[in-house]
């Protein structure tokens, strides 16, 4: 596997909206750039209740890592921005549920707010095994 970095694209999360790639890799080290809750088709979510935004902010993270071949248990560390410190409860309940068993080191940050009202942003560092 090259130490070259290299950008992962998939269709199953959200094509980047400015100059950045959804991930880039290099060797076995996964870099997946903030996922914000937005559909791969750009359609609004049903609603803005936080644990929507949560499960797809995570769904695409996790996509992004698939398509780089990775699974959760190759994550080594999670940065989840969540606005409000109120719903850092909801979003560990909903981290738990959708990682299973994976457990990478993690840091949540409560912040004031972030880009076109979101109410998370969750990005990651990977580290997957060769496929040699």
């Amino acid at each position: 596997m090259s130490n070259k970095p290299r950008a992962i694209l998939t269709g199953n999360a959200p094509a980047p909206a400015g100059h950045y790639s959804q991930a880039t890799r290099s060797g076995s080290n996964l870099y997946i750039s903030g996922q914000l809750p937005i559909r791969t088709d750009k359609v609004p979510l049903p609603d803005r209740e936080f644990e929507t935004q949560a499960r797809q902010a995570i769904a695409n993270m996790l996509a992004i890592l698939e398509a780089a071949g990775g699974k959760a248990e190759d994550l080594c560390r999670v940065t989840a921005y969540i606005v409000g410190v109120e719903n850092w409860p909801e979003f560990n309940r909903i981290y738990s549920d959708m990682l299973g068993g994976a457990k990478p080191a993690r840091t949540v940050v409560p912040v004031p707010e972030l880009h076109y009202g979101h109410l998370v942003e969750i990005d990651a560092i990977a580290a997957i095994p060769d496929q040699d």
